[in-house]
């Protein structure tokens, strides 16, 4: 068979104060009709390189340094980026979808005029034929109103609805080839199988060949009919996905697979990172006594209103968190997992004091007995500040771009009184406790890879010696490797400093790795609660198993059921008996096994037997 594209000898150089810099080393790949090719890579490796070259949007620093690039009989390197003959082919013959649709979709204009925008060009349509193909776009990917959607805005959408109309944007003119850069790397699990099901549909019915940039093993050993493996911009291994990820040859490529948290780890295992941090984790010292939890939030409650579609109707009413409690032991970790939307970051916000609950309240207890955290005042809610300290989910985000390191790590020891000599002297210690060289002190966040950006978000947020961490998504933006690295410090900083932690997270994999405890959370309330152990080994709420289902494991003895991924797992009034809930029934929380308890919907017993 005649590759769709076909990529000989390419090289990518990008220039820089200390000369060339070879991104891509001769790489030579073949992407088929109708057939997926999985790149794989950790951050850095050159698949987004590989991806901007064929489609000739290379940074200005960066050049093609040689080789080909043939797509249809035609050598795309060969021709100007800017010439009427590379703008014919991009966006219609080859389309793509990119990592983070945010900020590839403009905020100022809808959706629908975004999507219309490239048939227009490509084709001439007047407005009424784009809105009517793009309506038509939206239907087929899966837009719960397409109508309405062409008149949405990006920031008034979920990231899976976003990521969709980008896949609508993309596949509006029925392109040969759908490039997709880490389609799925910033949804939630159950979202990401919805997604991938839907890009494995579209190429059923419109044999596009596909080109899949990821890191997630898991995502490839369900999606691939081939693979690629790039390090260091230099291809290490290729083949069918069958050959590749049941006898993977190359020692870089086992080190991907070993790096991945899986479900059936044995107690006390460890994830295997490529490449082990050295950090200077201080002596053991067990968690400060308490006589009860550390934390407890009981039965807090959060509405919010929401604009509506015209200035003079009444905002929507919508309640993100309804009835929440839970308990957080001294020295332990509890896991609150849910989809996008289920409310997890908003009761984090309520913990930490940055939004106030319409109802319920959260107890702290730093030593001195419970206190009601939103009551607190003065001496009392500044000490609660340096007792309790936020992890981000964005590493970069979460950085501001004109401190340097130094000023990053001391700016809250300064606000809380610490001496001058004695922040220098900190800013070394957490440096070299979370595995970083003392030179970084002096660099600023843009000069660290995503890694090492969330080491020192780590080590912000442990400068002022706190006994609470609240970690919001602190992996999600990582590829496996990294993730890893940060995963097993996070370990060993909480055993060595006895400190609690808050994980939020839509990974259940990542969550079965570092909790003790678990809460599920769907539409604002919680579903199901349990020791990790009792909720792997006997999830028993629907939407609990859903979650379990569609976490993409890198095996290919465990295939997803994208069937089975339909999105109505997360609507109550679809659960079946007796976990039915009504529009507007709470239902309750009832015990089925020691410490396991699931919400049900009716008149169900207030315990069964285990």
């Amino acid at each position: 068979m005649t590759p769709l594209l076909s990529i000989r000898d390419l090289k990518v150089a990008f220039r820089t104060e200390s000369g060339p810099f070879e991104a891509l080393h001769g790489l030579s790949l073949d992407v088929m009709r109708g057939r997926t090719l999985a790149l794989v890579g950790e951050s850095g490796s050159g698949k987004s390189v590989t991806a901007q070259a064929i489609l000739r949007i290379l940074p200005r620093a960066a050049a093609i340094t040689g080789g080909r690039i043939l797509f249809e009989g035609q050598d795309l390197a060969a021709l100007p980026p800017d010439g009427a003959a590379m703008r014919a082919v991009r966006g219609d013959r080859i389309a793509m979808i990119f990592q983070e649709p945010m900020t590839c979709l403009s905020p100022l204009h809808t959706v629908g005029d975004q999507i219309g925008e490239a048939l227009r060009v490509h084709t001439g349509a007047s407005a009424r034929e784009a809105a009517a193909r793009t309506r038509e776009a939206l239907a087929h990917v899966g837009f719960p109103d397409p109508e309405r959607g062409l008149r949405t805005y990006p920031f008034e959408l979920s990231g899976g609805l976003r990521q969709r109309a980008m896949i609508a944007m993309a596949i509006i003119l029925k392109p040969a080839l759908l490039i997709a850069d880490e389609p799925t790397t910033a949804l939630d699990v159950t979202t990401q199988a919805q997604i991938l099901a839907l890009l494995a549909r579209l190429q059923a019915e419109d044999g596009m060949g596909i080109l899949l940039i990821t890191h997630d093993l898991g995502v490839v050993a369900n999606m691939a009919h081939d693979v690629a493996v790039l390090y260091r911009g230099r291809l290490v291994e290729s083949g069918p996905r069958e050959a590749v990820m049941r006898a993977p040859g190359h020692a870089y490529l086992r080190a991907l697979l070993d790096a991945v948290p899986r479900f059936d780890m044995a107690p006390g295992e460890r994830l295997t990172p490529i490449r082990p941090a050295r950090a200077a984790i201080p002596p053991a010292r067990p968690p400060a006594r308490a006589a009860g939890p550390i934390l407890r939030v009981e039965g807090v409650s959060k509405t919010f209103a929401l604009r509506a579609g015209r200035i003079w109707d009444k905002p929507r009413l919508v309640r993100a968190v309804s009835d929440v409690s839970l308990c957080l032991e001294p020295g332990r970790t509890l896991g609150l997992v849910g989809e996008s939307g289920s409310g997890k970051t908003t009761v984090s916000k309520m913990i930490m004091r940055a939004l106030k609950p319409d109802a319920g309240r959260v107890l702290f207890d730093g030593g001195t007995g419970p206190r009601d955290v939103h009551a607190l005042a003065g001496a009392d809610l500044f000490a609660y500040r340096r007792q309790v300290q936020f992890v981000f989910q964005d590493p970069y985000a979460s950085l501001d771009p004109r401190l340097s390191v130094r000023q990053i790590l001391a700016e809250p020891m300064e606000i809380h009184g610490v001496p001058a000599a004695r922040r220098r002297e900190r800013a070394r210690e957490l440096l070299a406790m979370v595995g970083l060289e003392a030179d970084a002190l002096a660099r600023f966040p843009h000069a660290f890879s995503g890694g090492q950006r969330q080491r020192i978000g780590i080590a912000r947020a442990l400068a002022l010696e706190p006994r609470l961490l609240v970690l919001d998504e602190p992996v999600s933006a990582l590829d496996v490797s990294v993730q890893a690295q940060v995963l097993n410090l996070l370990k060993d900083l909480q055993a060595a400093l006895g400190l609690s932690y808050l994980i939020v997270s839509h990974n259940l994999a990542v969550i079965d790795y570092m909790a003790d405890t678990i809460s599920v959370m769907a539409r604002g309330r919680i579903v199901e609660e349990a020791p990790r152990a009792a909720l792997f080994r006997n999830p028993a709420h629907p939407y609990t198993r859903a979650l379990l289902a569609a976490v993409p494991d890198p095996s290919l003895d465990h295939p997803l059921d994208f069937a089975a991924v339909t999105g109505e797992h997360s609507d109550p009034v679809r659960w079946p008996a007796p976990y039915h809930l009504g529009p507007d029934e709470a239902g309750a929380m009832v015990e089925i096994e020691a410490g396991h308890r699931v919400r049900r919907g009716g008149t169900a017993p207030r315990r069964q037997a285990a």
